[in-house]
């Protein structure tokens, strides 16, 4: 089975192939093909692949090309995992939002959009080239703002892609850990879009046990989530929401702890992949070994400015291990194999999650087997969550028609529309701003 990964030359690439070469199974990844624009990316990921596959018997072979078309033709599955206008993009979304006093983080209000207008276009143009090359492939979203990519790309591939995430998975995670039951035993009943969610029930051998949870500070406060939000907020929503959702609850609080911030989050990356992709040009520098350091950074780090904001302290030990690769393979498997299998998914809505329309891409829980992945109905979500969850989709949905149309007043909706840009003046500053500084935004006239 060939697999082919598109951003071949990214950073998290041997998450992905770490996870392939422990199965061992029939129907398994025997080939996988990078792709990159940046020919020298490439070579260090695949330094570092090579180590990873030293001293394992048939391990995936592994070829990388700066060609798409060549990369796409034959593929059996397509993980897409880009980052249009690099690191260099995302620190530029982080500074100009912030000057805004708006947050520009790279998936949540104007940092999100701006990465998704100029992401679109190129997700869209993966997606003709898939349909005509490698029609049978199954495309695997990783790519971000990943509920809004999904959807773009759904347009020319249907139920054919499927966007993953590692937020909810994790989320599931640790729930299931602070009741003392192995993941598998509960049923996590989680309903939103692409980092905007939340756990309405837990339920083990058919009995909720998220009222217990809520109802005992002491368990709260015990994972990332409890003490990122606070025992009695979680209590009031009845629920747990996604991390991410911490920009939504806590907007004033986190815009002043990332304006407080010696860098932004993408300046901080930027420097250290530098440093990382530097390193590997020397063959005295074992690269497998530079590559576990600098992901133990970037892991331990993740959310920092949020973590600190609500006193929340450092992440666990079992959450710095990853977890998006672990999704994808479980969902190519079950696809691959007809190994039936339930996961958390960004999937076409088809009328699970109301009020969103059909064509919709959600974030729930869905049955995945040889025919892909089945979204799961879904009890209607509260009201605050739904005006929510209904503003930020009517937000990506000017993304959408902006990023087709090439119309800056559409782009402009997106921003203004969006519930954390406060000013329809400061959504024009936004647009002048991006617009100037990311060539990939020239479209927009």
């Amino acid at each position: 089975m060939r697999l082919t990964i598109l951003g071949g030359g990214g950073f998290r690439v041997p998450l992905v192939y770490g996870a392939l070469l422990g199965d061992r199974a029939e129907g398994r990844v025997t080939r996988v093909v990078l792709h990159d624009p940046d020919a020298g990316r490439l070579r260090a990921i695949t330094r570092v692949l090579a180590e990873q596959a030293d001293g394992v018997p048939d391990a995936p072979q592994v070829t990388a090309t700066t060609d798409l078309d060549e990369a796409l033709r034959g593929a059996d599955f397509v993980f897409s995992a880009l980052r249009v206008g690099g690191l260099e993009g995302r620190a530029h979304d982080e500074r100009i939002a912030l000057a805004e006093g708006v947050l520009g983080q790279e998936t949540v209000g104007a940092g999100g959009i701006a990465y998704g207008l100029r992401t679109v276009p190129v997700a869209v143009d993966i997606a003709r080239r898939v349909a005509r090359l490698a029609p049978d492939a199954w495309v695997i979203n990783f790519t971000n703002p990943a509920g809004l990519v999904t959807e773009a790309m759904s347009r020319h591939l249907g139920d054919r892609v499927i966007g993953i995430c590692d937020s909810p998975v994790g989320l599931g995670r640790r729930i299931a850990r602070v009741l003392g039951v192995r993941p598998e035993e509960a049923w996590i009943d989680y309903a939103g879009l692409n980092h905007l969610g939340w756990v309405r029930s837990v339920r083990v051998a058919g009995r909720d046990e998220l009222p217990r949870l809520l109802a005992d500070p002491a368990l709260l406060g015990s994972f990332e989530e409890g003490r990122l939000f606070g025992a009695d907020w979680l209590r009031s929503l009845g629920a747990i929401p996604n991390e991410y959702l911490h920009y939504y609850y806590f907007t004033r609080e986190a815009v002043r702890s990332a304006r407080r911030a010696e860098r932004t989050r993408g300046a901080f990356l930027l420097d250290q992949q530098a440093r990382f992709y530097a390193g590997t040009g020397d063959p005295g520098v074992p690269a497998l070994e530079l590559w576990n350091r600098t992901r133990a950074e970037r892991e331990a780090t993740y959310m920092a400015e949020n973590r600190e904001t609500a006193g929340a302290g450092d992440r666990e030990e079992e959450d710095l291990s990853g977890g998006y690769e672990k999704v994808a393979l479980a969902l190519m498997r079950a696809i691959a194999r007809d190994e039936r299998t339930t996961l958390i998914l960004n999937v076409r809505n088809r009328g699970a999650l109301a009020p969103l329309d059909a064509e919709a891409v959600v974030e729930l829980p869905c049955r995945v087997d040889a025919g892909g992945a089945h979204p799961v109905p879904a009890d209607p979500l509260p009201d605050h969550a739904t005006g929510l969850v209904c503003a930020v989709k009517a937000a990506e949905r000017e993304v959408l028609a902006a990023a087709g149309s090439g119309s800056r007043a559409t782009a402009l909706k997106a921003f203004a529309l969006h519930p954390l840009v406060d000013s329809v003046n400061v959504a024009r500053r936004l647009v002048d701003g991006y617009t100037a500084v990311h060539p990939g935004l020239s479209y927009l006239t």
